[in-house]
């Protein structure tokens, strides 16, 4: 896609909600969300305004890792539905005006799947080599120190075989070899099924793991781990991640997509934010948008702020089109973070600052990290790395829908406990016009209205006084940005005058307004300057 196809592309304008079907909406009472649940609750998303969806996986799974073991790429799950479900869904979603991403696992699939259940079969059989195999070490044992990221060798021995095979993930996630030209062929196949299906784009799963070293040399021990440092992040990937090699299957990734025209490629990438520019490509393109953490991870107050996002933007080649993610279904609640005062403050800055925002389904309420009893934990990350916080489970929770004991979710035993705090739920934030919900509805909106918001350059200012602020601007269109990062008010030293779009007390708008102005604690203001 050219600059200037990249520029009219949908996905710059759209606002990106990420779903875990399991947790959004169940119908048959049997505790985990579906698709005929989903479609219940596509007027909500187009009340909400969000531009797309992204589910994660609704495939044929064991689900030993919340589905992204997968034992057919063409299949949906039964515990979700039925293939003529998933159609329903897309068609719902398209008629609302939302487009339609699913998660991508290209690097594994499951221990169940029909290719490795030949593979290991024996050493001399067409799919023999579709997975990544090798021999035993001098000693008998693994090949090597590779660990997988849930705890201990990567190495799996397959008496069949006699061999081993790597694993990134779980003994039961084996890794596909993408230096086999048929297992390409195959993951294209895939993907052609679910675009010809009318998906209008991908999230790919663990894109910098597609390659490992051919050498299988062992990896260095990381001389900065003490004993909080999870065993599998003792030694450093440096030939496990990232490998130079990844970047030709993301390219071939791409090449497929773009058969279809105007569909989006996004992914999960690993490394820090010098790095990320790596993902765009170059002569050859790669990720449209590679998945950007950086406001979750940051320290939160206005100096760090204003580094970590020139950082990012600095990072940024020419032509590539930034995000903004502040969750997902492994990473901690943002409201858990930052409270929810400052979520408000959040919401401001995701939906103000110069790229593609992506939430995930509850941080438009301000959902919070839930409470999971060590009899109730299913993330196997918790189960086999124990004592270092790794449990995903408290961000994974069912979405809340009302105040009921089963918050509107299922009519049966949700398969996670929800939320304790009933009060904060979607129903009751509908109804309060000043809640944190009408105030991510509202922030939609303006950028629909406004469109130096998604499209105008970005100006930072000087962070000072906990205040961060930046200007946005288009043509003659100039709007500033103010957020107070603190519980006090604050004197914001600017000049000029303008009209009050929004706050996040969700008042003031349309006020005249003058700098420099006092911001009432957690206060965020967009302004449009007079000109």
């Amino acid at each position: 896609m050219s600059a200037k196809e990249t520029s009219r592309a949908w996905w710059r304008n759209a606002v990106i909600y990420e779903i875990a079907a399991i947790s959004f909406q169940d119908s048959n009472g049997d505790g985990y969300g579906d698709l005929p649940g989903l479609l219940q609750r596509i007027e909500y998303l187009k009340w909400l305004g969000v531009g797309a969806v992204w589910l994660t996986p609704i495939y044929k799974s064991p689900d030993q890792d919340f589905g992204y073991d997968i034992s057919d790429f063409c299949a949906i799950d039964p515990r979700y539905g039925a293939m003529a479900d998933f159609d329903g869904v897309r068609d719902s979603l398209h008629e609302a005006g939302i487009k339609l991403i699913l998660d991508f696992v290209p690097n594994h699939t499951s221990d169940q799947h029909d290719w490795f259940q030949e593979s290991r079969a024996s050493r001399h059989n067409p799919k023999a080599d579709w997975y990544v195999w090798a021999e035993a070490g001098s000693n008998g044992g693994p090949p090597n120190n590779w660990l997988s990221r849930f705890g201990g060798s990567a190495w799996e021995w397959c008496e069949a075989r006699r061999q081993f095979y790597y694993h990134s993930f779980l003994t039961s996630q084996p890794d596909l070899n993408w230096r086999n030209e048929k297992v390409r062929q195959a993951m294209a196949d895939t993907m052609r099924f679910w675009l010809d299906r009318g998906v209008d784009g991908f999230r790919i799963d663990a894109s910098a793991v597609l390659i490992k070293d051919e050498l299988l040399r062992d990896n260095p021990a990381d001389s900065e781990a003490d004993d909080a440092t999870p065993p599998p992040q003792k030694y450093m990937p440096v030939f496990t991640d990232d490998r130079p090699e990844a970047m030709d299957c993301i390219e071939f990734i791409r090449g497929v997509l773009d058969e279809y025209g105007d569909r989006l490629l996004c992914g999960e990438v690993q490394g820090k934010t010098d790095r990320i520019g790596h993902f765009y490509g170059n002569d050859k393109p790669r990720l449209h948008l590679p998945l950007n953490f950086a406001l979750l991870d940051t320290e939160w107050n206005a100096i760090a702020l204003q580094a970590t996002i020139d950082a990012y933007f600095n990072a940024i080649p020419d032509g590539g089109w930034p995000d903004f993610v502040i969750g997902g279904h492994d990473k901690r609640r943002v409201a858990s973070k930052l409270g929810q005062a400052q979520s408000r403050i959040m919401a401001m800055l995701l939906m103000t600052l110069r790229g593609t925002p992506f939430l995930f389904a509850g941080d438009e309420i301000g959902s919070e990290q839930v409470k999971v009893p060590p009899t109730r934990i299913r993330d196997p990350f918790e189960k086999l790395v124990k004592g270092f916080g790794l449990n995903r489970d408290p961000e994974r929770a069912p979405l809340r829908w009302d105040d009921s004991e089963r918050g509107g979710f299922t009519t049966g035993e949700p398969w996670l406990p929800l939320s304790e705090e009933r009060s904060r739920n979607i129903e009751a934030q509908r109804r309060d016009t000043r809640s944190l919900l009408h105030l991510y509805r509202e922030l939609i909106a303006l950028r629909r209205r406004e469109p130096c918001l998604v499209c105008g350059e970005y100006r930072p200012r000087r962070a000072h006084n906990d205040i961060f602020w930046f200007a946005r601007a288009l043509d003659r269109t100039e709007i500033l940005v103010g957020l107070n990062l603190c519980r006090e008010p604050r004197l914001w030293e600017w000049q000029g005058s303008g009209v009050s779009l929004m706050s996040s007390y969700l008042d003031r708008e349309q006020d005249k307004i003058e700098g420099p102005m006092h911001l009432r604690p957690n206060e965020g203001v967009v302004i449009k300057l007079n000109r």
